[in-house]
This record gives structure tokens, sequence and C-alpha cells, in this order.
């Protein structure tokens, strides 16, 4: 017998479902809760994991920075030629100490080749003094047959002697003159010009202070304490520096003439590095300021004068201090830079051809691999094989330069082998850059590649056109081991100064003139000079150096 529910069971029986199904939607309302909060975790997570993989990366490079190699260079080859140099030497010599070098050694049969033995002959041009060594009277007699021996040559062998520099001191004295009759022919007889009136050092004193300075990286306290103990003189390193600032402002009409012909040249190369000056108006002694560096490799209208390699200082690395550096280039030249902002609008403004340096943008990709752990460093790797891309074009590079190519037969070179090597580039570069963080070092190295791809891809136009800007950062480098021991310019008369006198010197070296002695005849020849003739006449490749 079925018994029909009452309306009270009908009811309460309703009221539980309905109360059962509030309790599901709330289990939903709380599930969707924990889902939505589990995705906010696991994007949290994400984006930490992100974090700590760019923060391990940044210091791995900084670990690489401190205390890793700093050559670039990559391959087995390189790095098996560097690990085994001891040991080649020392299977080729048998750990044999160095020995005077005699003309009496014998060569070396080698394959098919005879190598000589001993080390390279010593500079013909240095003085020789001769010792001679022979034998006591009493030991010139033949054992044999009681005969005198006579002399019937020498065996010469050469060793190098230092002789500690001198300090000496030049005494002037002006002869005067009078008339025996009376007093009105009273005469002196002039002293020559100076580039410093009434200065303390003469010209060669100056060129060596300069020298030791600015080309071996000799702080000025090291030269007076050198100088002391040569010479027993207490010299103010103050009075040095100030003699420095003197010699770089009077140098100026030289710097200037040396600008015009860098400015004037087809192929300009430009970059910048910092520099510390302590007294500068408004500006706190830890602020960083700059040194531009402009060099070419062919100065004059039609690239074929000498190189020219110039600094110059400023507080700022912004646009102003670039176009003061930069008026007056010759529009449609062309301008090798890294991926500056600055070097941009200076082309723009010019009307110049703008360049990328691949160089730098190698850099980028090296970074990202060394901050990699060695055994991720494998050929999979899109940094490893950019690298090895890049190299490609440099072997072309290399080839065109061993087999001396003119611009036209390098322009073939590089349309047959190094447009390929670009289109695989940029392949591979659109294969990975939206699939890279962009934070990361790898991520940064394909973003410079991307924007400056134009400039980068350039170089293929023309054979004259450079691959990248090694020149002007191989200018800069004795500048930054000479900052690593001076660490800062005390005013800013003192930074423009050691502008224009690494200048100099720079220039002096890649044309091939001994700075000591372009100095030494400048610092004489200069207070003489007035017109831009007389200038002219003094630049690193027109003067008369005095014999050695």
């Amino acid at each position: 017998m079925n018994m029909q529910p009452t309306f009270e069971e009908f009811n309460a029986l309703r009221q539980a479902i309905e109360a059962l199904h509030s309790e599901r939607d709330s289990l939903q309302v709380q599930r969707d809760a924990l889902h939505s909060a589990q995705q906010s975790l696991v994007g949290e997570n994400r984006v930490l994991r992100v974090e700590r993989d760019l923060l391990k990366e940044r210091l791995a490079k900084m670990m690489h920075k401190m205390f890793a190699a700093k050559s670039e260079a990559r391959g087995t080859e390189q790095k098996d030629m560097f690990f085994n140099e001891a040991e080649a030497h020392s299977a080729a010599t048998q750990a044999v100490p160095a020995q005077e070098e005699s003309q009496a050694d014998q060569g070396t049969d080698v394959a098919s080749h005879k190598r000589k033995r001993g080390r390279k002959p010593l500079d013909p041009a240095l003085p020789r003094q001769v010792e001679r060594h022979e034998l006591p009277e009493s030991e010139r007699i033949c054992a044999h047959d009681g005969a005198t021996l006579t002399e019937i040559g020498v065996e010469v062998s050469e060793q190098i002697e230092v002789i500690p520099q001198q300090v000496r001191v030049i005494r002037h004295e002006r002869v005067k003159y009078a008339c025996p009759c009376c007093d009105g022919a009273l005469r002196l007889a002039p002293k020559p010009a100076q580039i410093i009136p009434k200065g303390l050092f003469t010209a060669g004193a100056l060129a060596w202070m300069t020298t030791a300075k600015y080309e071996d990286g000799l702080p000025l306290y090291r030269q007076a304490a050198l100088l002391g103990r040569f010479g027993g003189t207490d010299l103010s390193r103050n009075t040095m520096a100030a003699s420095m600032v003197r010699v770089g402002q009077a140098v100026q009409p030289i710097i200037n003439l040396l600008r015009d012909h860098l400015l004037d040249s087809p192929i300009t190369f430009g970059d910048e590095t910092r520099v510390q000056v302590l007294k500068e108006p408004g500006r706190a002694a830890q602020t960083q300021s700059f040194m531009w560096a402009q060099t070419t490799d062919g100065s004059g209208p039609t690239g074929t004068g000498p190189p020219i390699r110039l600094f110059g200082y400023s507080p700022s690395r912004g646009a102003g201090a670039a176009q003061n550096l930069y008026a007056g280039i010759r529009a449609g030249s062309v301008l090798m830079s890294d991926g500056y902002e600055v070097y941009n609008q200076i082309a723009q403004q010019h009307q110049l051809v703008h360049l990328g340096c691949w160089a730098h943008c190698r850099r980028y990709f090296i970074e990202a691999l060394d901050a990699l752990p060695k055994h991720a460093r494998t050929p999979e790797q899109p940094a490893v094989q950019f690298i090895e891309l890049i190299g490609q074009l440099y072997a072309v590079e290399s080839r065109a330069q061993d087999r001396k190519m003119g611009p036209q037969e390098r322009l073939d070179e590089r349309q047959r082998h190094s447009v390929p090597m670009l289109e695989r580039i940029q392949a591979l570069l659109l294969t990975h850059l939206h699939a890279v963080v962009p934070g990361s070092l790898l991520g940064k190295a394909l973003h410079y590649l991307s924007a400056q791809w134009l400039k980068l891809s350039r170089f293929v136009t023309d054979g004259s056109y450079p691959i990248d800007n090694n020149p002007c950062e191989n200018a800069i480098r004795p500048f930054v081991v000479g900052r690593r021991n001076w660490l800062f310019a005390d005013t800013v008369g003192g930074a423009n100064a050691s502008a224009n006198l690494y200048s100099l010197l720079q220039t002096c070296k890649v044309n091939g003139v001994d700075p000591h002695r372009y100095l030494a005849a400048l610092f004489t020849a200069l207070p003489l000079a007035k017109t831009v003739d007389d200038y002219e006449a003094l630049l690193p490749w027109p003067i008369v150096l005095p014999a050695a």
C-alpha cells in the first residue's frame, strides 16, 4: 500500500534539496576560487622562476667578468693552443733557461725546412759596446809543438744591458753685454722660446713624462719617485701635473688640425668610455664623465692619408657632446659605431651612412654563452649558433685580408659568401626572437641584433666598408689600461689635456712614429709656430725628428 507524503514531508524534502543545491553552488564557488588561486600561484611561481633565472644569469655574468678570462676567442683549437703553450715551449726548449745568442748556433731540421735556433737577432740600431775576451799570453802556446797561437777569428754572442735613466740639469746662462763707453747699450742674449715659459722641465723631460703616463700607464707620483731615485731630486707632483696640463693645452692647434683631417675622411669610427673627474663645477666627485674616441684608418677626402686617433673629453654622454665633436663631418661619409642612440642622431643630422659593429653584437652572445653552465654550452644553444655564424662572416673578412683584396674584390667575396651567412643569421633571429625572455642575456642579444640589423647588414654593400669598430676600440684600450693606474683626472683642464696627449700618442703609434721623439721635437718647435703651415709641419707624419 503506497502512502502519499504529507505536505509537511514534501516541503521538508524540497527544503533539503534546495539546501543541497545551495551547498553545491557554494562548493563550486570555492572550487573556482581555489582554481583561480592555483592559477595565480602558478603564474607567480613562473614569474619568480624567471626572475630567479635572470638573477642567476646576472650573477654568473658578474662572476665571469671578475674571475674568468677576458678573451672572447672561441674554439677548441685556440683553447688547446693556450693550454699547451707551456708544454710546447718546454718540449721545444727541453727546459733550458734563456741563454746568450751565439752566431755559432746551428739550425734545426724540421720536416721540409730548417728552423733557426735561438732568439731573433737584437735590434741592429742599438748601440754596441764590444768586450773582447782574450787568452792570457801563457795560454797561447800549442800543446803539440810549442808554437805561438795566432788569432783566426771571434765567436760572437750578444746580451742586453740596461743603463739606468739619468737626470741632469740644463743651466741656461744668458750673456749680458754693455757698452764700455756709456750706459745706454745694455743687451741680453735671448733665451730660446719654450712650450712652458719659465717652466721647470725641458722639452725632452716633458716628452718623457707624457710618454710614461699616457703610453706606459705610469702615474705622476710613481714618476716623481722614479726621478727622485735617479737624480736625488724631490719633485713636486703638483708641478708635474700642472706641466702636463700646460703642454696638453699648448698642443690644441695640432689637435684641431688632426680633427679637421679626420672629419674630412670617408670613414670615421666612434666610441666612448668612462672617466672620473674629481673637481668638476656643479658635479659630485663620484659622477662619471666620458672620453669620446674618434678614429680613421685613412684621413683626407680620398681616405688615403695617414690614420688618426683622437680623444675628446665631455662631462656627459648626451647628444650635445657628440654634436660638438662631430660638427663639420663630411656629409655622406661613413660612420661606424655601436648601437648607442646618439650616433643615430649624428648620422641623421649629417646624412651619414651608418654602419653597425659586428664585434659588439657578437659580444652580447658571448656574454649569454658564458653565463650558461659548461654542460649547457652545446651546439644546440642559440648563442653557440649565432657565434658560429658570425665567425663565418669574419672568416670571409680574414680571407679577403690575407689575399690583400681591393674594395671591388672584397665586395664580390662578400656577395658570394657573407650575404648567405646574413640570411642564415636573420632566419635564426626570427626563430628565437620572441621565444626568449627579453630581459635575459640571450634576449638582450637577440633584440640588439634585431634593432641594429639594417646597420649590421649594410657592410656587404660596399667593399670599403668595415665590418666592426675594432680600430676605435683598440685605440681606447691603452686609455683603459692607463685609467686603472691613475684612476681619475683631478680637474676638467687635466681631463682635456689628457685627451689631447692621448690623441697625439695614439696617432704616433698607428703611424709608426716614436712617441717620445715626436713629442720632444713637437714641444721644442711648437713655440715657434705662427701660421697654419707651421702647425701642419708639426703633425706626426711630416715633422722632422732629431736623430735618436
